[in-house]
């Protein structure tokens, strides 16, 4: 599902809404996601799951194409963690 399909389900879901509204608040939600995992908060989704950030240390690697030892920079990531919910709908599609 892309961005836009998101759009055309917010869209189908409330026919009260124009195209342009629906993309608004798709990209509002979007954007208060993002603001909030950049402040290093979590965003939980009842019944969805748990985005979290993680900080990970500097470590060694190794380059892929050549296999010279790098050293990788310390980062931010985003995890995402399902909700039990999410996990039964899932599987009961299968």
């Amino acid at each position: 599902m892309t961005k836009a399909d998101l759009v055309e389900a917010v869209l189908r879901a409330d026919g009260g809404l124009t195209k342009k509204e629906a993309a608004e608040l798709v990209d509002e939600v979007f954007s208060t996601l993002k603001g909030t995992l950049a402040q290093g908060k979590q965003v939980k989704i009842t019944g969805f799951g748990t985005f979290v950030t993680r900080d990970k240390k500097e470590r060694m690697g190794r380059n892929p194409q050549t296999g010279a030892p790098m050293l990788i920079a310390p980062r931010r990531v985003v995890t995402f963690k399902t909700s039990e919910i999410l996990k039964k709908h899932v599987n009961a599609a299968t």
